[in-house]
């Protein structure tokens, strides 16, 4: 339906009843020259320090205050807190009265500078006032509403207004107000005053629908506002305004390729953007990561003949940057340079953040400008250190941070040339940042150490960074002490030391495994009101289970929690797991439930650690009632919930058991993956129930997974153990057709069951199969007393002894396995 069709059909909210009225003559707002000098007094004395709002002089001029010297007065203050103490100071004096003029003024110099609460109260106190106005000077004090998002204010206006009858409202006081409505996006209030304004009899026109279309932009609703721009085309009121609402508002909602192709159409239309339109659409569009149509609008910008300026470069440059298109960035850089513009040194900080070639660090700081001021070399020569620092160059970023301290101790040409000694500036607290941060990474903490001490020589700043990042790179080193000592420095310059700071000399004690001086740290973090870090006394649990100090394990953490600080459940899970590995089952239980008495919700992780040890303790009705009790906890048991549980039950031999636990499973919408089919079908082997592992394999490939090198060795083998070895010979086969190589213990299970069903062929072309694919257990394996064997009853047997002497003679055997 068309919009202002459906803008017709809208229910209507508002009552409408405007009456005729009369108001005074409009005021002329040319003051004479008395009331110029007056305005000059009165502007004196208002801008005069100490202001005397009692001085005789003031009073005299009070009585004698007009609209026009008011406004004159207004107009002339920079400050808006003297005109709005001079606007109240008016609005106290006998016999004196704002109009809408003096209102419109003082709305003017609020709303530039952006005193919100200051303009609503001035709306509020001009409506109070019962002043009257023309259409006109309505409409600019929407205006100013508008321009700061007071649209509730403005509306509010509007129908006070319309309520004491002090202006004639007209289509242009709607379309002011659909105009502040449209900044904020709100469609509903906007509809609702156009169907007020339709029912008055008001023509819609463009100047209503541009308004409208703002609206429905800033909204993102852009299926309306294609309709309100399909019908202002069909009504020829498209212009490049118009159109520059419409492909901004696209793109700001990140709908390049759209945008891009409306700018397109406008060409259709012979309608051209402007330079800030342009300027805004090659921004936004940068932002979005676009810098492919970014660089076609710059194309576009200069065929109409309008020169981007540098911010279009750097905002382009920065893109290409960010996208690593550091080839076409410095292209777009010589380009700059060919159209006569001076690269300014943000862009050239820019590319030298990204290049990685030592040569190019070295041209970019070569096209530098000679009349830099020392702001802006500082910012070079600090862009020009990380730039060393990301190309890896560590040593030319000290030498030049070296240079810039007034030190020479070594020789670098190549760095030397880059400043002259006027061009070198003293480094500030970021110089050392940069250059001291990329020595660490690299290891070279004692040169990091040197720089550290020897900004008190030059008198430059330390920062909390610095001090962090050499902590932390120490502490990494296992340099405790020195850690210790630069932590106390902190402290004693006034620096507060960070989460960070305390977390990596916590996190050393941690790796030590020094329990003691761990607790005694934490009694500092939490003095100091930071929180200790999960990663770091985590990995000091797990270090403790490993080396079997469960019970110092658990210790700490009941310690931890003495000091205010409530471990993680990553934390206790190892402490659990601990348990579990050392047999004590019951201990680790006991942790589980003490823990969940606390209040925590243990995790997936955490019940499937204790599902697995009681499932290896072949507990198996224990397991499965914490399974339960997730369940019941609302937690969705993970495939490796699962998995454990089938395993349990496969090896405990209750492979019944473990099929219903697969059906559970897959009613709980948990794929079955490669680990749950295999070790499904190894229970069911192992239980001589083979063909029922068979239909599982057929089952997993109908299911879409991918049986892996380990599950067809797991039937094959299984299928061995029950006497099927014709069967699982089919399964190798398909095996090797997938270009999987077995290990050699499947082939020895194929010999070995080939030889219990008294089929020497057999086990002879298995063999064959073992020389060519070159697979023999070695002298240490179970299996090698197998194939022994199994090699000597088939040299011994009529049927193949002779190919078994051939074999054997060519030396197709290792030397080990032939008796």
């Amino acid at each position: 339906m068309a919009f202002l069709s459906r803008i017709k059909m809208l229910p209507n909210e508002f009552s409408v009843s405007i009456g005729a009225f009369r108001f005074p003559k409009s005021v002329c707002t040319k003051a004479n020259p008395y009331h110029l000098k007056m305005a000059n007094n009165l502007i004196a004395i208002f801008t005069k320090r100490p202001f005397m709002p009692e001085s005789p002089e003031l009073k005299e001029l009070g009585l004698k205050l007009t609209t026009e010297v008011v406004e004159t007065v207004l107009k002339e203050f920079k400050s808006w807190r003297i005109a709005q103490m001079f606007f109240k100071w008016a609005s106290d004096q006998n016999g004196y009265r704002h109009n809408i003029y003096t209102y419109n003024v003082m709305a003017s110099i609020l709303s530039r500078a952006r005193q919100n609460a200051s303009l609503r109260v001035l709306a509020t106190d001009m409506l109070n006032s019962r002043c009257y106005m023309t259409p006109g000077a309505l409409g600019y004090f929407f205006r100013c509403l508008g321009s700061q998002g007071l649209v509730q204010e403005a509306n509010a206006l509007f129908d006070g207004v319309k309520r004491w009858n002090l202006c004639t409202l007209n289509s242009y006081s709607y379309n002011c107000l659909l105009e502040a409505i449209s900044k904020s996006g709100n469609v509903h209030l906007l509809e609702l005053r156009l169907k007020e304004m339709s029912s008055l009899g008001w023509q819609l026109d463009k100047y209503t629908c541009t308004p409208v279309l703002q609206c429905y932009c800033n909204a993102g609703r852009f299926a309306e506002a294609l309709d309100v721009f399909n019908e202002m085309l069909e009504n020829g009121w498209v212009d490049a305004h118009v159109m520059s609402i419409l492909v901004v508002s696209t793109s700001k909602f990140g709908e390049v390729d759209k945008a891009f192709e409306m700018i397109e159409r406008m060409e259709d239309f012979k309608i051209s953007l402007n330079e800030k339109t342009f300027s805004v659409l090659i921004h936004g569009f940068v932002r979005e990561g676009r810098v492919d149509k970014a660089l076609q609008l710059v194309h576009k910008m200069m065929k109409l003949g309008i020169s981007p300026d540098i911010q279009i470069y750097d905002a382009l440059i920065g893109g290409l940057c960010k996208n690593k298109e550091i080839n076409v960035a410095l292209q777009i850089f010589l380009q700059v340079k060919q159209l006569g513009i001076r690269p300014d040194v943000k862009i050239l900080s820019q590319l030298l953040c990204y290049v990685t070639e030592e040569s190019d660090i070295i041209w970019l700081v070569k096209e530098r400008a000679c009349d830099l001021d020392m702001e802006s070399l500082l910012l070079l020569h600090n862009s020009v250190l990380k730039a060393f620092i990301n190309s890896g160059l560590v040593d030319k970023a000290y030498h030049l941070l070296r240079s810039m301290m007034g030190d020479a101790f070594t020789v670098d040409v190549e760095v030397d040339l880059l400043f002259s000694a006027e061009e070198l500036v003293q480094p500030n607290t970021i110089s050392f940042e940069i250059v001291i941060a990329g020595l660490c990474r690299h290891h070279k903490i004692d040169e990091a150490l040197s720089l550290f001490r020897d900004m008190d020589r030059i008198a430059c700043q330390r920062s909390v960074l610095l001090y962090n990042d050499i902590i932390d790179y120490l502490s990494n080193a296992n340099r405790l002490n020195e850690c210790y000592e630069l932590l106390i420095e902190m402290k004693d310059l006034g620096f507060q030391p960070t989460q960070f700071t305390y977390n990596s000399i916590f996190g050393c004690l941690c790796r030590r495994v020094d329990v003691a001086g761990a607790l005694c740290f934490i009694r500092e973090i939490r003095l100091s009101g930071h929180e200790p870090w999960i990663k770091n006394y985590t990995l000091l649990i797990k270090k403790l289970c490993n080396d079997g100090r469960v019970v110092e394990a658990c210790n700490f953490l009941a310690e931890m929690v003495e000091e205010g600080f409530l471990p993680h459940t990553v934390a206790y899970s190892a402490v659990i797991d601990g348990f579990l590995k050392i047999k004590e089952i019951d201990r680790a239980l006991h942790l589980f439930r003490e823990i969940c008495k606390r209040g925590y919700c243990p995790d997936v992780v955490a019940y499937n650690i204790l599902i697995n040890g009681l499932c290896k303790e072949q507990r198996l009705s224990e397991a499965q009632d914490i399974l339960n009790e997730m369940l019941i906890k609302g937690l969705v048991p993970s495939v490796v919930t699962y998995n454990v549980l089938i395993d349990g039950w496969c090896k405990c031999g209750e492979v019944d058991q473990a099929r219903l636990c697969l059906l559970r499973m897959v009613e709980k919408e948990r794929e079955p993956n490669v680990i749950t089919y295999t070790t499904l079908m190894d229970g069911f082997c192992n239980v001589k129930r083979p063909n029922e592992a068979l239909k599982l394999f057929m089952e997993m490939e109908e299911n879409g997974c991918s049986p892996n090198r380990i599950s067809f060795m797991a039937l094959i083998n299984g299928l061995c153990k029950c006497n099927l070895p014709h069967d699982a010979l089919v399964y190798l086969q398909m095996m090797e057709e997938r270009e999987m190589l077995p290990d050699a213990f499947i082939y020895v299970a194929l010999v070995d069951a080939f030889l219990s069903n008294s089929n020497q062929i057999a086990a002879l072309e298995v063999l064959e199969k073992m020389h060519k694919n070159g697979i023999f257990p070695d002298s240490n394996d179970k299996n090698h007393l197998i194939i022994t064997k199994a090699i000597s009853v088939l040299l011994e047997d009529p049927m193949t002894s002779l190919n078994m002497k051939n074999l054997v003679a060519q030396d197709c055997f290792p030397t080990h396995v032939v008796t």
